[in-house]
């Protein structure tokens, strides 16, 4: 998911959560009898959602009813797939490779990730390494968590996994480019008492 896109969900997912706590808070206080503006169209515990005039007022019409529960319908099949959007997966399933026959190869995901992983956390000063990939099969990029040893230089770990690790994996992958987003941390560890 793009930046934007990413920013564009966050946005309207503060909107949609504002208006349900907002609109939830003032319907419960109406409903206990707290005080409500002037304006709110529910004053009391045994104020109605839909009052009788309101529902027999588009009794003639035959659309209408059918339009309203069409209109709702539609608004929880939405909630509900934006609510299995943000529950998927971002990482990536299979990388296209290059077989060199014009036709390509399907590569898990998960085996580049941990043949990634591997190599990134065998180099020197390395505690631990995580990987994911994300992007399209067709262009993967790789987030990459690096955990360094206290003697570690993160200047130097981070030129060798640019140089070995990611290079091995975007030639045996047959990528033109494989871009990588880096996170480095380091070990934590008591210090001990020398005498």
């Amino acid at each position: 998911m793009s930046p934007l896109l990413r920013t564009v969900n966050r946005v309207l997912l503060g909107l949609a959560g504002l208006l349900l706590i907002c609109g939830g808070g003032a319907v419960l206080a109406a409903g206990l009898g707290l005080s409500v503006p002037s304006w709110w169209p529910w004053h009391g515990g045994d104020d109605v959602l839909l009052g009788a005039a309101d529902r027999v007022r588009r009794r003639d019409e035959d659309w209408w009813w059918p339009a309203v529960i069409a209109a709702l319908a539609a608004a929880v099949v939405l909630a509900l797939w934006w609510l299995l959007a943000q529950a998927r997966r971002a990482r990536l399933a299979e990388v296209l490779v290059d077989s060199g026959d014009g036709e390509g190869a399907l590569l898990r995901g998960r085996a580049l990730e941990t043949a990634l992983a591997d190599e990134a956390a065998a180099l020197g000063g390395v505690a631990r390494a995580r990987v994911a990939l994300t992007g399209r099969r067709d262009a993967p990029r790789a987030a990459v968590w690096l955990l360094l040893e206290p003697h570690a230089t993160p200047h130097e770990a981070l030129g060798r996994l640019t140089d070995e690790a990611l290079a091995h994996a975007r030639d045996s992958a047959g990528l033109a480019a494989l871009p990588a987003e880096v996170r480095l941390g380091a070990v934590g560890h008591r210090p001990e008492r020398v005498s």
